[in-house]
C-alpha cells in the first residue's frame, strides 16, 4: 500500500476541509461542497455567489439551481405515488397523455430511465416564453410530436422524460408539481433553503455562475434565465443549496421521502438499460449513486457521488468553473479519495 493511500484513509474531518479549500482555490473554483465522512457532514464554501453584491458562497440568502440532480426529487415523488397504488412503472402514459404521439407505447418506467425515444431539443434554449407548468407539459407535447421518436428501450437523455413525469403528478394528485415538491420534500425534511424557482422568497436571491477567464475570477457572469427555468418543471426548476441537497439524499432511505426497499425498486426499474434508474446512475457494484447536472448556458456545475447509505461522499454545488466537466470531476474524485480510500470512482 502507498504512503498516500495510507495518508488518505487517515485524514480527519479538519484535514478535508482544508485539502477541499486548497483543491478548490488551485483549480479556480468557486461554491459550496458537503463533504461527508462516516456520516459526519459538513460545508466547505468558497468565494463569491453573487460578486457585484458581494454575497459568499453559503450565505443563506443563496439558492443555486439542481439541475439535473432535480430528477431524482421527481422520480421520488413518482414512487411514492406508485407505492400509494396510483399507477405503477408499467402504466402508459397515453392515460395523461392522449394526445402524445406513441404515448399508448411508452411506459411510465421508461420515462424514469430515459428509454421512452422521446427526443425534445432546446428544453435548455431560451424560446422567450415564461410558461406555467401546464403550459411548459404543453410546449414539451407539442415539441415531442413534431420529432422522431429515437426508438424505445434505448437510452436517450432529455428533459422531456422528466417535465412530462411531473405533469403526471399534478394530474395524478389534483395539485402541481410545485406543491408536491413542497408537501413530500421540503416539509417532511425542514429545508430552509429549497424552493421551486417561482417560489423564491425575496428574502433569497439565485446565485450568479462565473468562469475563471483570463487569470481573473468572476468572469462572463451568467444567471439562470427564468423562461430556461420555467420550461423544466421536474427537471431543473428546483433551487437549493449542497447542504439541503444532502439532506434530500439521506431523506431517499430514512422514511422521510422513500424507505430503504422504495429506494431500491426507485434505482432498479424494469426498463433500466444501463446503470441509470431514477434520476442517477448506480455504480460499483451498486454501492456508489453518482449524479452530474448543469444549467443551459451558465457555469453551474452540480456533482453528487455518496454511497448509497449516504455515509461517505460529496455533493458539490459550484458556481465558478473552470476547465472540461472531466476536469472538474477529476478535482472531485481527488476529494473522494481522502474522505475513504478505495471506495469511489472517476466518472
Amino acid at each position: 500500500m502507498s504512503n498516500h493511500a495510507v495518508q488518505a484513509k487517515s485524514y480527519s474531518n479538519k484535514q478535508l476541509r482544508q485539502y477541499t479549500l486548497k483543491m478548490m482555490k488551485k483549480h479556480h473554483l468557486r461554491g459550496s461542497i458537503e463533504i461527508v465522512k462516516n456520516g459526519h457532514a459538513q460545508r466547505i464554501s468558497l468565494g463569491y455567489g453573487y460578486y457585484s453584491k458581494r454575497l459568499k458562497n453559503g450565505n443563506t440568502k443563496l439558492l443555486y439551481p439542481v439541475g439535473s440532480l432535480q430528477k431524482m426529487v421527481t422520480a421520488a415523488i413518482i414512487t411514492q405515488l406508485i407505492y400509494q397504488k396510483k399507477f405503477n412503472q408499467n402504466t402508459k402514459i397515453s392515460r395523461w397523455y392522449p394526445n402524445l404521439k406513441h404515448a399508448n407505447q411508452i411506459t411510465v418506467g421508461q420515462l424514469m430511465t430515459h428509454t421512452s425515444g422521446i427526443n425534445v431539443i432546446g428544453t435548455e434554449s431560451n424560446h422567450g416564453v415564461n410558461f406555467s407548468e401546464n403550459g411548459a407539459i404543453n410546449w414539451t407535447i407539442a415539441q415531442a410530436n413534431a420529432r422522431e421518436n429515437t426508438g424505445r428501450s434505448k437510452f436517450n437523455y432529455n428533459n422531456a422524460n422528466y417535465v412530462l413525469l411531473a405533469g403526471i403528478i399534478s394530474k395524478v394528485t389534483g395539485k402541481s408539481y410545485a406543491a408536491n415538491v413542497k408537501q413530500r420534500v421540503i416539509r417532511p425534511l425542514k429545508l430552509k433553503q429549497t424552493y421551486i424557482y417561482q417560489q423564491i422568497p425575496r428574502s433569497k436571491t439565485d446565485a450568479i455562475s462565473y468562469l475563471y477567464s483570463g487569470g481573473k475570477n468572476y468572469s462572463a457572469s451568467a444567471y439562470a434565465n427564468r423562461n430556461v427555468v420555467s420550461q423544466l418543471p421536474g427537471a431543473g426548476n428546483l433551487f437549493s443549496t449542497a447542504n439541503d441537497y444532502y439532506k434530500i439524499q439521506s431523506g431517499m432511505q430514512n422514511g422521510k421521502i422513500l424507505t430503504k426497499k422504495q429506494f431500491h425498486y426507485l434505482g432498479h426499474l424494469s426498463s433500466k438499460v444501463n446503470t441509470y434508474s431514477g434520476g442517477f446512475y448506480l455504480k460499483k457494484n451498486q454501492t456508489l449513486k453518482v449524479a452530474y447536472g448543469n444549467f443551459g448556458d451558465t457555469h453551474f456545475v452540480n456533482w453528487m457521488q455518496l454511497t448509497t447509505d449516504n455515509q461517505n461522499g460529496i455533493v458539490m454545488f459550484l458556481n465558478q468553473t473552470y476547465g472540461s466537466k472531466n476536469h472538474i470531476r477529476a478535482i472531485g474524485y481527488n476529494i473522494l479519495k481522502h474522505i475513504k480510500a478505495n471506495t469511489f470512482i472517476k466518472g
